[in-house]
């Protein structure tokens, strides 16, 4: 019998970004991808968890800044790791004052987003 999949939730409002992350995780990372370019309906998740979420800085709507701060102050949600990113160069300070647990910065290397998904699993 299998391990069964760990399932990563991304949200993006830029579809290529969302095709590249989902290539990559499946792909390279054998993970379950499910991707939204909604930032709200990461809030509307319910019993439908996953086992991380790569949230967006800038998004239409609400921001992932906002988005992480709502999802880490709800009991049925906080355990969940959420990575940000963005080309902000204040994301560490951004995501550390959302309560992410962990940040990366665009452009990326896809080894160091590899790298960081499989920690923040590990660790959850």
């Amino acid at each position: 019998m299998s391990e069964e999949k760990k399932r990563i939730l991304v949200a993006d409002d830029d579809p290529s970004i969302l095709d590249v992350l989902e290539i990559m995780l499946v792909e390279i990372g054998g993970y379950q991808v499910e991707t939204t370019a909604n930032g709200n309906s990461v809030l509307e998740l319910g019993d439908n968890l996953p086992d991380l979420i790569l949230l967006d800085l800038w998004m239409s709507g609400m921001d992932g800044r906002e988005i992480c701060t709502q999802l880490k102050s709800q009991a049925t949600t906080r355990a969940i790791p959420v990575i940000i990113f963005s080309a902000n160069r204040d994301i560490q300070t951004i995501a550390e004052t959302a309560g992410a647990d962990d940040y990366i910065a665009k452009p990326f290397q896809m080894n160091e987003l590899l790298e960081k998904v499989r920690n923040c699993i590990a660790d959850k």
